[in-house]
């Protein structure tokens, strides 16, 4: 798996079908209905109905997940920070403002 592909959407996932998995993930946080609408067909055409439950129910709970985290200021444990240092930079996570929530502690 190449996470960068999770930023740079011309890389390569290097999962199956991650082209089609990543369309949806940002379509169902934007507000493109037809963008919405497509990213579900063409989940359908190649990977069954049952795609669309799965994608939407790993989106939902990881967005939930996350956004509890930060309400609560949920700072990352220190053995994860450690083993996370280039992907974070990589993905540019370090950037993000919920990312102060873990670095306040340090």
């Amino acid at each position: 798996m190449n996470p960068e592909a999770l930023v740079r959407p011309e890389l390569d996932i290097g999962v199956p079908h991650g082209d089609l998995l990543l369309a949806f993930a940002e379509a169902i946080i934007g507000t493109d209905r037809a963008a919405l609408d497509a990213a579900r067909a063409a989940l359908v055409d190649a990977l069954g109905p049952e795609a669309i439950a799965g994608a939407s129910a790993i989106a939902g709970n990881f967005t939930k997940n996350d956004r509890v985290a930060n309400a609560l200021g949920i700072p990352v444990d220190p053995p994860v920070l450690q083993g996370t240092e280039e992907l974070r930079e990589q993905l540019g996570l370090n950037d993000y403002a919920s990312a102060q929530n873990t670095f306040r502690h340090m």
